[in-house]
């Protein structure tokens, strides 16, 4: 009973060895992701079309209950670019935005995508995300990076323009640049710069300094706010709100209340495709920069610890006014070179944005939109990556082609759209591959008990005996497939009496193969010649066992080929076999 309580409550495990030197380290961990965390979480709330106090809120309960429940050490949990993107797709058609009935969708919103990670914590589902290629993410990644920005240039020109793909959002773009505003331009503009010289410039310049790389790292990511305070000075001076410049205005202060969010059934069914979407999306995302850190320090993660630690963030978000969240890229990073330990560092952090909801709130009310917008600007095109769809498509076109499409989708059509039709053509092309397994006649090669390829060595065959390699596990789309190979290598080889089938690269045989097996085993019989099999591997016997094949099988199960060959055609082995290895084997 402990075990499993750990095992849920990783704190349990980690906590009883908490010590005041790890506390320092979170602490001072912590002061350097607050930093970045709270203009960030103002600005991924505008992109999400939330109020930018609830991207503040979803800073606060999320990072503590995921301290409770999840298992990675050092990721940080909250709002992040891609999730409020889809957010905003996905409430954006429905309510408008930042509305009383917005923020309650998206409340739902989180509700659901938390009841979907906990559910499958429990039903230990963490391997559906497997089904969400490297590829797909990667495209999907980078084409809502792409996307986001674009969408983000409106608040950088200070002009009006919505949709929700490319084909949406350039039109309006192009045909208002005349209205653009110019202290808006000039402000957003600025704000451009400095984060993109700070971001690829201001590490190597305090490095020269003589700070040290990993502080020097921590410094250059909290460049948004020193440019969060000038942006509000110059507003504030020059009373550029009065002249037509958009700011964040007035901010709640306080901690957010708990509160339930509306339960409406019909909208309930409405949000649910979406919230399966977010759930999986952003726990691909989370294990995936978990385990990259977890590595780092020789430590692991568990899956379904994670599926319940987010689903337990986005209940608390849900309870407390936020909307989705996950573990997020950039703040991860930080979070882990600020030397942070352990997850109490994002309790912490929370602390942190508790007191800044607490005190700073009515600072930010001149606080630019321009520059919130350049905040977001610049950290979503860190995550494009174009070069990866030249590489993933010279290594493989049907993983390049699954990329491409993603992008594409999401670009011209919607978030969903593209990661739907990603993972369809994906499956869709797997199923194409496996269907036509590549199959080799194979031979001897001389001294030695290895067979290979005929077509890509010099091998010794048999006349009688007809050795045939599957690499590809047996299943009903290539079925038929292996039975009309069969039929075609036995026409152009008559002379054989045996044909074994080389089973080593085969890890499952599935009913509607073994069918075909019989079916294969019949017809060879009514020619005279008699089917076996070599090198099946163990847990595919077992199953075989279970059927009625072994028992009606006429022929042998050989545990090699060499000594199926040995057995079958002894005349055509050499005197002595001794030991050479092939090249390129």
């Amino acid at each position: 009973m402990r075990m499993k309580r750990i095992y849920w409550l990783p704190i349990l495990d980690w906590g009883r060895r908490y010590t005041a030197g790890l506390a320092l380290q979170d602490g001072l961990g912590a002061i350097i992701v607050t930093l970045m965390l709270i203009p960030q979480s103002l600005a991924y709330a505008m992109l999400a079309g939330m109020p930018p106090v609830t991207g503040l809120y979803a800073s606060i309960l999320p990072l503590i209950a995921y301290a409770l429940f999840g298992s990675s050490r050092t990721l940080a949990v909250g709002p992040v670019a891609v999730l409020s993107l889809m957010t905003a797709a996905t409430l954006g058609p429905l309510f408008p935005f930042g509305s009383t009935e917005y923020v309650g969708a998206a409340m739902l919103l989180a509700l659901l995508s938390g009841l979907i990670l906990a559910g499958m914590a429990l039903l230990r589902l963490g391997f559906i995300a497997n089904f969400l290629s490297h590829p797909v993410i990667s495209g999907f990644i980078s084409a809502s990076g792409i996307l986001i920005a674009v969408g983000q240039f409106k608040h950088i020109l200070g002009i009006q323009a919505s949709g929700d793909n490319l084909l949406e959002l350039l039109p309006p773009l192009a045909s208002n640049l005349g209205g653009m505003h110019g202290p808006t331009v000039l402000i957003g503009v600025s704000s451009l710069v400095l984060l993109w010289l700070s971001g690829s410039r201001l590490k190597p310049w305090l490095m020269r300094l003589g700070l040290r790389p990993a502080l020097a790292s921590n410094l250059a990511r909290t460049a948004p706010v020193p440019v969060i305070i000038l942006s509000i000075l110059l507003v504030a001076l020059l009373q550029l709100e009065q002249g037509g410049l958009k700011v964040i205005g007035n901010i709640p202060q306080g901690l957010p209340a708990l509160s339930l969010p509306p339960l409406n059934y019909p909208l309930i069914l409405k949000l649910l495709p979406a919230a399966l979407l977010i759930s999986l999306v952003g726990f691909v995302e989370s294990v995936s920069v978990g385990q990259t850190l977890a590595a780092k320090r020789k430590q692991r993660i568990e899956p379904d610890n994670e599926l319940l630690g987010l689903g337990a963030s986005n209940l608390a978000a849900a309870f407390s006014g936020g909307f989705p969240v996950t573990g997020g890229f950039a703040r991860s990073v930080v979070n882990f070179e600020a030397g942070s330990r352990t997850p109490m560092a994002g309790v912490f952090a929370a602390a942190g944005i508790a007191i800044g909801v607490l005190l700073l709130t009515p600072f930010l009310h001149n606080l630019p939109q321009a520059v919130l917008a350049a905040t977001i600007i610049v950290a979503v095109l860190r995550l494009v990556d174009l070069n990866s769809l030249v590489r993933t498509w010279r290594y493989s076109r049907a993983d390049g082609a699954a990329q491409l499409a993603t992008l594409a989708g999401v670009l011209l059509f919607s978030v969903e759209s593209g990661i739907l039709l990603g993972v369809g053509l994906s499956l869709l092309l797997f199923l194409w591959r496996t269907s036509r397994p590549h199959m080799a006649v194979v031979g001897q090669l001389p001294g030695s008990e290895h067979f290979r390829n005929v077509e890509r060595f010099s091998v010794r065959q048999s006349r009688r005996v007809l050795s045939l390699r599957i690499d590809e596990s047996l299943y009903f789309p290539n079925a038929r497939y292996l039975e009309e190979r069969i039929a075609e290598l036995t026409n152009q080889h008559p002379d054989i009496e045996h044909l074994v089938l080389m089973c080593s690269g085969v890890n499952l045989i599935d009913a509607s193969a073994l069918e075909s097996l019989d079916a294969i085993a019949e017809r060879l019989r009514s020619c005279a010649i008699q089917l076996h099999l070599s090198e099946v591997k163990g847990p595919v016997m077992d199953r075989l066992k279970r059927s009625h094949f072994v028992e009606s099988f006429a022929g042998r199960i050989f545990l090699s080929q060499f000594q199926a060959l040995s057995e079958l055609d002894p005349h055509s082995m050499p005197p002595a076999a001794t030991e050479v290895l092939a090249p390129n084997r």
